[in-house]
């Protein structure tokens, strides 16, 4: 990946950020956008499960979604904006 930037890039997409989710994770995403968050992005470390990142309405609040469908606000990893 020589002299390519992958930070910023924006998937065209949102199925696309979808793919590999639990359907425990779909269920909350859904309910979650009722309240107007969204899915920012989804990181997809090499032999794990996709961690997929919510953002709240004003950008201010961000969570990850579990396996399990529960929301974490304290992941344990820095989120950059």
């Amino acid at each position: 990946m020589h002299g390519r930037e992958r930070r910023g890039q924006q998937i065209d997409d949102p199925a696309a950020l979808r793919v590999g989710l639990t359907p425990a994770q779909l269920r909350t995403l859904e309910t979650l956008e009722h309240f107007r968050w969204t899915l920012k992005f989804v990181r997809r470390p090499m032999f794990l499960d996709p961690v997929p990142v919510v953002v709240d309405r004003e950008g201010k609040r961000y969570a990850v979604l579990r396996p399990d469908g529960t929301i974490d606000e304290s992941p344990g990893f820095r989120i950059r904006e």
